[in-house]
């Protein structure tokens, strides 16, 4: 198998051109920055210039000396200085204006990633800097089997096809599986013409039982001394947060020993596209339209990792495809606690067609989601309590992401008023719950003109509960 690395990722959507990094190489590297933040093409836009490490550097093509080589081992360039010439060649040759002449020294100077623990990245305010962990997570997994077969019949760009490989890899074939009515089914993993699209025994309950098939079929292995089984679901919001609510709470309040994994499009897309209890408010739906009367949905989203913790779980976690090391770690929590008690990890899935979001934008919105708080990260156990694992301070404007999503392109500004109310109202809960200091969040927006509800008739009040973590 080839090997993967680690690098640094740069967000311009959460830099503020401090600087901070640029202070922090210097320090380390005791001389001339190896990172430059530069004013980008839009005001107020910044930009980085740094060494991507690339997997075809042309930098060390045209080096004449030899100097510059790729490390097999970190995936840094590294640079010789006893073979370097000092011609400059390679910093013509990088496109990223990344490696340079250091004014000071006359050599060339260029990131070497502080041997994988980079000072800029811990430097930087902002979080507008992360060390990536997408290339330790395949070195992890890249030759773990893939627990379903090929040429699924999800939709282009399916985020929750995605999702359903990385667990089921990590769970490998120690598990039974159980994927109600939805999309995960629906693509054939559960199989037809009498094969199966799963490795492991799957099995496709109704809606409304999933949690308490699995129940019984967690109590027959301890009964048989089969204790290291892993039973879980594999389910969508509809047969979670509605038809199944009841049998999820159930098994959540007798501890049952079962892993559960929401997979959160919101909505029911593999039959229409209908509005879920999970769908957020202003979602346009075929259950909920847009046009002259009808403005989307009028409820907010009901808040089912909220409810978990209430029923004092085992575990509980919200994860996002757009942090995948993340989701990684959680997961091997989730499965380490559902040998104890009831495991729930919620997990955002954004949907290509449902949402209305072009397939290459999927992951872009899901971090967008995450940076605007629309979506925070957090974990639970009922010892330690809340935590959030990615911090929801210095959030860009929910009006950013939504604009991003074609279900939300007629919101108005009555309407993104109330889902950015919403959202601080759940951050200032969720930071009370960590322990936080939190602020008093911005008085609940009142309910938007022009709403669902038809001209003539009564407005039916706009109900209050939580916002979607």
């Amino acid at each position: 198998m080839s090997i993967a690395y680690d690098t640094i990722a740069f967000r311009p959507s959460k830099c503020d051109g401090c600087g901070e990094c640029m202070t922090a190489c210097s320090s380390v590297k005791q001389g001339t920055s190896r990172i430059s933040i530069v004013p980008g093409a839009k005001a107020g836009a910044f930009e980085m210039a740094l060494c991507r490490q690339c997997g075809d550097p042309k930098c060390v093509m045209v080096c004449p000396a030899g100097a510059l080589a790729k490390n097999g081992a970190s995936g840094v360039i590294d640079w010789n200085s006893d073979k370097c010439v000092d011609c400059l060649l390679c910093t013509s040759g990088c496109a990223y204006g990344a490696i340079s002449a250091d004014p000071v020294g006359g050599r060339v100077i260029k990131c070497d990633q502080c041997d994988g623990d980079p000072a800029c990245v811990a430097a930087c305010p902002s979080s507008a800097l992360e060390w990536g962990g997408a290339g330790s997570i395949y070195n992890r997994f890249g030759e773990m089997e893939d627990m379903f077969v090929p040429g699924l019949a999800g939709c282009q760009g399916c985020n929750s096809e995605l999702i359903m490989r990385h667990v089921m890899r990590r769970v490998g074939r120690n598990s039974v599986l159980a994927t109600p009515p939805g999309c995960i089914p629906g693509m054939g993993s559960v199989g037809y013409n009498g094969k199966t699209g799963t490795k492991v025994p799957v099995f496709h309950p109704l809606l409304t039982n999933t949690a308490s098939m699995l129940a019984g079929i967690r109590r027959y292995y301890d009964k048989v001394g089969r204790k290291d089984i892993v039973v879980m679901a594999l389910a969508g919001d509809g047969g979670t947060v509605d038809c199944g609510f009841h049998a999820v709470s159930g098994a959540a309040e007798r501890g049952e020993k079962i892993l559960y994994v929401c997979v959160d499009n919101e909505g029911y897309m593999n039959t229409g596209m209908q509005r879920s209890g999970a769908t957020p408010y202003g979602s346009w739906t075929s259950t909920t339209p847009v046009g002259d009367k009808l403005k989307g949905k009028t409820q907010d989203a009901k808040n089912m990792p909220m409810i978990m913790v209430a029923h004092r779980a085992a575990y509980v976690a919200t994860a996002s495809t757009a942090y995948m090391e993340e989701l990684y770690d959680k997961l091997d929590r989730a499965i380490e606690a559902s040998f104890k008690g009831f495991s729930y990890l919620h997990i955002y899935s954004p949907c290509p067609t449902g949402w209305r979001v072009a397939s290459n934008k999927v992951i872009e919105a899901c971090r967008m989601s995450v940076e605007s708080n629309f979506v925070t990260l957090w974990e639970y156990t009922p010892e330690a309590g809340l935590r959030f694992t990615r911090s929801p301070d210095r959030p860009i404007p929910v009006a950013d992401y939504a604009r991003t999503i074609g279900k939300y392109r007629h919101l108005d500004a009555d309407q993104l008023a109330h889902i950015q109310a919403k959202v601080d109202e759940q951050v200032a809960l969720l930071k009370r719950l960590a322990g936080e200091v939190a602020t008093a969040p911005a008085a609940l927006a009142a309910a938007p003109a022009r709403t669902s509800t038809p001209d003539g008739a009564a407005t039916p009040p706009l109900r209050h509960e939580t916002f979607r973590p």
